[in-house]
């Protein structure tokens, strides 16, 4: 059985990564579609989706499976997206959410969806990590290693907290 898991993995974390070993103890094969794909270098969305690819990449290495990471663009057109998703991905069997909206629009597609429980969601949100990373705060103890690496490689920190400024002088 081949599932399916999107996120926007702005940065891929570990509460993404505790989802994803949930996930691979009931299916063969797991497509992790990023999300927003068309998105980057902004505070919400800083990192391309090739730095997201070799960070959910490396990160998902250590699970014995078979994985295919995805980029999928925004759709602006929310009754069309889950064939949008099938016309950029693997064929599967299904999916993982726990975003009310994709499980709608998956449901309404007569596609399975299954949940999980959310892991330290108050502190394991992207836009937690990345106030972190611009106010220099700690986050490395947050992501996988793997993914750490990657963020220091494309200078991920100096980024977020360049396109974070504002151009004003108060």
């Amino acid at each position: 059985m081949r599932g399916f898991y999107i996120g926007r993995f702005q940065p891929y974390h570990d509460g993404h990564h505790q989802m994803v070993e949930e996930i691979v103890t009931e299916v063969d094969e797991l497509v992790l579609g990023i999300g927003s794909a068309g998105h980057s270098h902004s505070r919400r969305n800083p990192f391309t989706a090739g730095e997201r690819v070799m960070m959910v990449t490396k990160a998902v290495a250590e699970f014995d499976l078979t994985t295919y990471v995805v980029p999928i663009e925004d759709l602006d057109r929310n009754s069309v997206w889950v064939s949008h998703v099938r016309s950029m991905s693997p064929a599967f069997d299904v999916a993982y959410s726990n975003n009310p909206l994709v499980i709608q629009l998956f449901e309404e597609a007569d596609v399975e969806v299954r949940q999980s429980p959310m892991y330290n969601r108050d502190v394991l949100e992207g836009s937690e990590l990345r106030d972190r990373m611009i106010d220099g705060g700690e986050w490395r103890h947050l992501v996988p290693e793997p993914v750490v690496g990657v963020i220091e490689e494309v200078g991920g920190i100096e980024r977020i907290q360049r396109v974070s400024e504002t151009d004003t002088n108060g």
